[in-house]
């Protein structure tokens, strides 16, 4: 008697035997592997099909830990960046390649100093290459602390004459919404709102939409500034996001990031440097200060946690 190949159990996620960490940055959640020699192909169906929360172990993104020399982005980078050994390869819950993560960075260089791939005492800074170029990871005795690069406008001929650049409509808002478009080296479209209660009665099961939408897709944070905005001359804001390829996340570095820079931007002259972004998953600290380049660059600090891990099956 023969089989239907197609009625054949084939492991979910195409990963089998392969060692895997789960962590996690205010919520943000992970899968860690770790591929130092370039061994592993994962595709867009396998980090799906591992991220998945009902067959899957569950995340909101898969990171590869691989050395730069392997990943033709990581070659470019170290042609700059000598000390960048590590290469952050990056894909959302839905397969899709992405950028970088600010959580998703904190974790994996405490991922890599789990693995004994990386040593780095506190106060001591490691170099990481993305997708979205080097980020420089400094450790603290609270948890990490990244230099996210410059920001920037996404459509700057909009935002400097009038302060937003797009129309965002989500289910649970009455009509759309201004917003404005920022970059951390991947896109976001920030939406300020009046009041908690009505940040809490949108509804981000399903993608927001924005009009116009930046080439590449978006992810879209709805922010409260709180009252007063400032105190002790820190700036304070309530997110939440809808994250590109993954849906509504718990938190997000980079949207933290894009976050503080929109309603600093809104604030005008005298707004201040330093900015708590709280999310669903607790709370990050962001700050603005003037980078190597002479550009304006972001810092995001936080937790990084490892929680559990095991071999997939």
């Amino acid at each position: 008697m023969t089989t239907d190949p197609s009625l054949q159990l084939q492991p979910e996620t195409g990963l089998s035997g392969v060692p895997f960490t789960k962590g996690h940055g205010t919520g943000n959640d992970f899968i860690l592997i770790a591929d130092p020699d370039g061994l592993l192909e994962i595709g867009a169906h396998q980090a799906a099909a591992a991220c998945d929360r009902h067959r899957g172990l569950g995340a909101d993104g898969l990171i590869r830990a691989v050395r730069s020399t392997l990943v033709p982005e990581g070659r470019a980078l170290l042609q700059t960046n000598p000390d960048a050994e590590w290469f952050m390869d990056y894909r959302n819950a839905d397969g899709s390649i992405s950028e970088m993560c600010g959580n998703g960075v904190r974790v994996f260089v405490q991922f890599l100093i789990s693995n004994r791939l990386m040593a780095l005492d506190n106060g001591g800074t490691a170099v990481i290459a993305t997708r979205a170029g080097i980020k420089v990871v400094e450790r603290t005795t609270s948890g990490y602390s990244v230099d996210m690069g410059p920001w920037e406008f996404i459509h700057p001929e909009d935002a400097n004459g009038k302060g937003m650049d797009s129309l965002v409509e989500a289910d649970g808002l009455e009509v759309p919404r201004p917003a404005l478009s920022i970059s951390m080296g991947n896109p976001h479209t920030v939406v300020a709102l009046a009041e908690l209660a009505e940040l809490r009665a949108t509804r981000l099961a399903d993608a927001p939409q924005v009009q116009p939408q930046p080439a590449h897709g978006t992810n879209v944070e709805f922010v409260v500034p709180h009252d007063p905005l400032v105190h002790d001359g820190v700036g304070h804001v309530t997110m939440r996001v809808h994250e590109r390829g993954v849906g509504e996340t718990q938190s997000c570095g980079t949207g933290a990031c894009a976050a503080a820079a929109a309603t600093r931007f809104w604030a005008g002259t005298g707004a201040p440097a330093d900015w708590v972004v709280r999310v669903p998953g607790g709370e990050v600290g962001v700050r603005f200060h003037a980078g190597p380049d002479g550009r304006e660059h972001v810092h995001l600090s936080g937790p990084a946690v490892l929680v559990a891990g095991g071999t997939f099956l």
